[in-house]
């Protein structure tokens, strides 16, 4: 009597229909886990900008940078968070950044961009981080402010993950990580 060697079809069925149930389990997890990655990943870019905010503020007696305009062009402005940060921790000013008026670059990995927030530019302006301008006012109304002299700046939202496309917006702006409880 010959042994055969193989599966039969009977077999081959039960194996793929049990690796499927299993990825079946697996994938939802899998999703979530990865979308907690991508809010990690930008709660580090808030973390690099309020890095960026305490050496501003270190190098300049305490004040904060001004908030700057809501929707910067090309040559609009010289000063805004958008500009004095990025010479704090090294890196390329927003007015270089390809992706901010071009819809089908690819931002890549960037501390200007939240991995979350699925969001392009729409011709215009992109930021995916916005200041609360309710901190030091922005346009006319921006008063140079001392870190120090905030009342709970260790609990203050300063700069946020934002839905919204203005680098400078006001407290009803929606975060993109928020989540209704």
């Amino acid at each position: 009597m010959r042994r055969r060697l193989g599966f039969t079809i009977l077999e081959l069925l039960v194996v793929v229909s049990i690796t499927a149930a299993v990825a079946t389990l697996l994938l939802p997890g899998l999703a979530r886990g990865k979308a907690r990655v991508l809010t990690v990943s930008c709660l580090g870019n808030l973390k690099q900008w309020a890095l960026a905010t305490t050496l501003y503020a270190n190098d300049n007696e305490d004040f904060l940078p001004p908030d700057g305009v809501p929707n910067p062009g090309e040559s609009s402005t010289n000063s805004g968070w958008y500009i004095q940060l990025p010479m704090q921790i090294g890196v390329p000013s927003y007015h270089s950044m390809p992706w901010r008026t071009n819809e089908t670059a690819t931002p890549g990995r960037s501390v200007w961009i939240c991995p979350s927030n699925r969001r392009r530019s729409n011709g215009r302006n992109l930021f995916h981080y916005s200041l609360n301008r309710h901190v030091n006012g922005t346009g006319e109304a921006n008063q140079p402010v001392r870190l120090t002299a905030l009342e709970n700046h260790s609990t203050l939202v300063w700069l946020f993950d934002s839905k919204n496309l203005p680098a400078v917006g006001t407290r009803t702006f929606v975060p993109t990580n928020f989540r209704p409880q």
